[in-house]
């Protein structure tokens, strides 16, 4: 296939799915499988890094209004009832905090699972059917009342922890995705639908560009003396290559993010969680019948 072309495809690719509950890692593993390209390639694997940065740069600027009024509001809030330890942006920095160590030291076992199609299958899978319970429990308020927590200005310290905790799972399993993980543990914490998905969004933030650059670091940089795992664009060609994959990802992800927060104020969550089953599904089969299970 053209790279150009490849270009524009992974960037759509990873554009549509960074924040959709569905997993950009798998899908970009699975486009690597399908098309036979070989994204462990040293200028591929840092392409692959690179346009998921694109991806991330939307929610900043997405979000900006939102962003500042958080700013100009620390720290007691836009109604006067918070305080520094419980303003938005200190719940995204614990939850950040409470995510990032965890997942930090457990970077070994991240290591060996980051590349398995059979976990990312089952992680689809699982977390489908996971999304898809925590969606019909808790995705409409008891009693016709109203959820704990209606917007991301009402949460709580513990809600931020328990969101934390529970996106290590997406860190460690990929295929889990970090937004499934965020909404559904949001939603099991008492958070309304757009709630969950606008906290998904702010943690999004911290959280992806500190895995990024620790990627884009480690893989240009490698410990101990060792060949570095990606490298530079060295041609003109690269570097339109890359800058193709980052511009179609940031403006793939902004569309995404807008529709996405207009669908969750009027819709819930199963279309995704049986996307996630019916693609884990079809992902495990095809493993099964080539002989990627053994």
């Amino acid at each position: 296939m053209n790279e150009y072309l490849l270009s524009v495809l992974l960037g759509v690719v990873e554009g549509l799915t960074e924040f959709l509950p569905v997993s950009s890692t798998a899908h970009l593993r699975i486009c690597e499988a399908l098309l036979g390209i070989d994204l462990g390639n040293g200028f591929w694997k840092m392409y692959s890094i690179v346009i998921q940065l694109g991806a991330i740069l939307c929610l900043p600027i997405y979000f900006r209004s939102r962003i500042a009024k958080f700013l100009n509001t620390f720290p007691q809030g836009e109604n006067k009832d918070r305080t520094a330890l419980n303003h938005p942006l200190t719940l995204v920095l614990i939850a950040f905090v409470c995510t990032a160590g965890p997942a930090f030291l457990l970077t070994k076992i991240i290591g060996k699972h980051l590349e398995s199609l059979l976990v990312m299958g089952c992680s689809l899978l699982i977390g489908g059917i996971i999304m898809w319970i925590v969606d019909a429990m808790f995705g409409t308020p008891k009693d016709g009342g109203r959820y704990k927590t209606e917007h991301v200005e009402e949460m709580t310290l513990f809600q931020a922890i328990w969101i934390g905790i529970c996106q290590i799972t997406s860190a460690v399993f990929p295929g889990t995705s970090r937004s499934m993980s965020t909404i559904a543990a949001g939603q099991i914490a008492g958070m309304s639908r757009p709630s969950a998905l606008e906290f998904s969004f702010f943690l999004s933030i911290p959280t992806m560009v500190a895995a990024t650059v620790y990627d884009l670091w480690r893989t240009l940089h490698p410990k101990h003396g060792a060949e570095p795992l990606g490298r530079m664009p060295a041609n003109s060609q690269e570097w339109i290559v890359l800058a193709i994959g980052f511009v179609v990802s940031f403006i793939v992800a902004w569309g995404v993010v807008a529709w996405f927060m207009q669908w969750v104020r009027k819709k819930g969550f199963a279309p995704f969680a049986i996307y996630r089953i019916v693609v884990g599904s079809a992902l495990l089969i095809w493993l099964w019948k080539s002989g990627g299970l053994h």
